[in-house]
């Protein structure tokens, strides 16, 4: 009930959902940046979606199964495979004992979430299992993953969408199992201090495209375009964010929020990219370029909503199929 890690790749660690319920402490939700896409990442292995899996950034990551376990994984476009064999984005495979998994570098995007049937059994604290890199705790040992590592797995569920050996054919669509797209546009709403600015830098904000800075990580993207400048330089009292939030500091570049950000933040807040889009904004790596578009908080639930519904239709149809 184990795997070995036996190469780590760029950047490779333990999430789940995250820590909610404890911002009001200054701890940040953390988890996969993807969360959508581990969610359905363990439906397809037959795990609660919140159970620990691996967040894989840049690849390079190898694993050694020690028994027989069904994975699946969702993200960007990466070359991963079991022995010879691929395995797609979305699709589930059982892998016996002693095979081996490797991802390869991405063609697109930077991240992906691996889940294994069990989840990955690891301490929980403040109720989750996901690593925090800032703060040096959660999943092992509040790191990233190292060679020779071992992983303990969690008891095997009983079913998944996969009954004997090989690749299953069920999966999801194409935007849920492998949301990397090139030169995309982030949807938002309109931020607290969206009146700050005055209307030729909104116009700047919402028609002109954005560089990804070298200096990106999970707590942000950083983006070098069009100088963003508020009208006035009034300070401000520090008020919640979260993933998602648009600040523009005093350079006037500005920085897209992701799941390791902190609770809350002086800077004024143009925009919210909306949550059915995070999981694009997981995706972006230094040099590529990105967009923004303006919707209403309306459309922004009827979207988040609409994906709720077709998530349960999907989990119903696994259940189908399980049976």
């Amino acid at each position: 009930m184990k795997i070995i890690v036996t190469r780590a790749g760029f950047l490779t660690s333990v999430q789940d959902l995250g820590r909610a319920g404890y911002r009001q402490f200054g701890v940040s939700l953390g988890g996969a940046l993807d969360a959508f896409a581990l969610r359905v990442a363990n439906l397809l292995v037959g795990n609660n979606e919140s159970a620990a899996g691996l967040e894989i950034t840049f690849g390079g990551l190898q694993l050694r199964f020690a028994d027989e376990r069904v994975v699946a994984w969702c993200g960007g476009e990466f070359d991963v495979r079991s022995g010879s064999a691929p395995l797609p984005a979305g699709h589930a495979a059982r892998l016996q004992a002693g095979k081996e998994l490797r991802f390869g570098r991405p063609q697109s995007g930077c991240r992906s979430w691996l889940a294994i049937s069990g989840g990955i059994d690891v301490p929980i604290v403040l109720g989750s299992r996901s690593t925090d890199l800032r703060a040096s705790y959660g999943g092992v040992e509040g790191r990233v993953l190292r060679d020779g590592d071992i992983l303990l797995l969690g008891a095997r569920p009983g079913s998944s969408t996969l009954a004997t050996t090989g690749i299953g054919l069920w999966t999801g669509p194409h935007d849920w199992v492998s949301p990397a797209k090139r030169d995309p546009m982030l949807r938002f709403v309109r931020g607290a201090d969206w009146a700050r600015f005055n209307a030729s830098t909104l116009q700047r904000f919402t028609s002109e495209s954005f560089a990804v800075s070298p200096d990106s990580d999970r707590m942000g993207v950083r983006l070098d375009g069009p100088e963003l400048q508020r009208e006035n330089n009034v300070d401000l009292i520090s008020e919640a964010v979260a993933p998602g939030t648009i600040q523009v500091p005093p350079s006037g570049q500005p920085i897209l929020l992701l799941g390791d950000c902190q609770t809350i933040g002086g800077y004024p807040k143009i925009a919210h990219v909306i949550t059915v889009d995070l999981g694009i904004a997981a995706q972006l790596r230094a040099g590529d370029v990105v967009r923004f578009s303006e919707i209403s908080l309306a459309e922004a639930h009827r979207l988040l909503l609409q994906r709720e519904r077709e998530l349960e239709r999907f989990r119903i149809g696994l259940s189908l199929h399980d049976s």
